[in-house]
């Protein structure tokens, strides 16, 4: 493995439409799959917006769109390996707190587990990564 994708490209895969799919899907195509890795907060993340959608469903077509969000976010996930929050990732993550970077914690984890299999991430929100010490982030997108 060589790339942790972070939850905003893990969705351009998922939407499969628009300049952004095209441009990752592009630069993903020039290295193996085996290369490519997703975090289990990025799946947290997910879940946490299928369930969002689901409970403000005022229809129950738009429930059933929920949980069929919520499957996809399933299946997507059951196809590529998904790392732990594991005791590295959390030495790194409390390491990072200490020294009070300012970032949020879901994206904190998620560079602590880039950062302890020495990962680059792949991202578009480079601004608030960049906060983070030893982190190496790219944005496949632009």
């Amino acid at each position: 493995m060589k790339y942790l994708l972070d939850t905003d490209h893990i969705s351009f895969l998922q939407r499969r439409s628009n300049s952004e799919f095209i441009r990752l899907t592009l630069r993903m195509s020039q290295h193996s799959l085996s290369d490519f890795a997703l975090s289990v907060i990025s799946f947290h993340e997910q879940v946490i917006g299928a369930h969002s959608f689901i409970n403000r469903a005022q229809t129950n077509t738009d429930i059933a769109c929920g949980y069929t969000l919520l499957l996809e976010t399933l299946n997507s996930f059951a196809k590529a390996p998904v790392l732990p929050f594991d005791a590295k990732a959390i030495a790194i993550f409390d390491e990072m707190r200490s020294q009070k970077v300012r970032v949020s914690t879901m994206d904190l984890r998620i560079a602590a587990i880039a950062i302890s299999n020495n990962l680059v991430l792949l991202t578009r929100n480079t601004g608030d990564f960049s906060k983070i010490p030893r982190l190496i982030t790219e944005d496949w997108t632009v």
